[in-house]
């Protein structure tokens, strides 16, 4: 066991834990597939400018976004596109249509950079949602990694599951980053492969706030310190508040 300070304690926390906290943290830093470091960072910024944007809370009001018009409180540094993308992902997921995302993906924002969008919105809200259900401040972004991305689309991603290209099991190629060994081959693992390391990003992350894939239905063994009924409970309920379709 390790510690984590929470208003002024240092209190018991999962090694494990800690350490993934701290890689997603320098992930985030990193150049990307398709996104700078810097670039990533601002996306993170983002997502935490979305929470206050008036366009996203008129929009989450009406009975439909597409009700209401208007520009989203961005720092100015991304396209109109990735911030219409992001504050959309941050904010009203649970409403984003295939229409929707055929239109933000058109043009020069493409689906690639849509998927590691996603990739960082999901690990930044993981990450802030820690550090709020602990009372502890918003951690600080860190300094960008200078570096450049990799570009690399894998060449058997197809859309044939979802409304962007997935990269099934079996069509990985020699030199593709493959995920599926280390977290499973489900649907919700191939939601983010059209850029693998994304799936890494989000998964190494997820099996240490929640369960490794393995563990969710040993109903022998209690991984954590509350047991699996108690997980489920409360994974349930937020998926129901956030319209978790999975």
């Amino acid at each position: 066991m390790t510690s984590i300070e929470v208003a002024g304690e240092h209190l018991p926390i999962r090694a494990e834990l800690a350490a993934a906290v701290a890689e997603a943290w320098r992930r985030l830093a990193r150049p990307g597939t398709w996104w700078t470091g810097e670039e990533r960072l601002t996306i993170a910024a983002e997502v935490r400018r979305a929470a206050t944007c008036e366009l996203c809370r008129q929009r989450k009001a009406a009975l439909s976004p597409a009700h209401v018009q208007g520009e989203h409180d961005g720092g100015g540094e991304l396209s109109s596109a990735a911030i219409e993308a992001i504050h959309r992902l941050s904010t009203d997921a649970g409403r984003i249509t295939e229409r929707w995302v055929r239109e933000v993906t058109s043009g020069d924002l493409g689906e690639e950079r849509y998927v590691e969008i996603i990739g960082v919105v999901a690990c930044v809200t993981a990450l802030d949602t820690f550090d709020r259900a602990l009372g502890r401040p918003m951690y600080p972004l860190p300094a960008p990694i200078q570096g450049k991305p990799t570009r690399h689309r894998p060449s058997g991603a197809a859309r044939d599951l979802a409304w962007v290209s997935t990269l099934a099991p079996e069509a990985v190629s020699e030199g593709d980053p493959n995920p599926y060994p280390a977290h499973g081959d489900k649907n919700i693992h191939r939601a983010l492969s059209l850029v693998p390391a994304e799936v890494f990003n989000f998964f190494d992350l997820d099996v240490e706030l929640y369960l490794k894939d393995h563990e969710i239905r040993d109903f022998s063994r209690e991984y954590r310190a509350i047991s699996h009924r108690q997980i489920e409970l409360m994974a349930g309920r937020a998926s129901a508040l956030n319209r978790c379709y999975y």
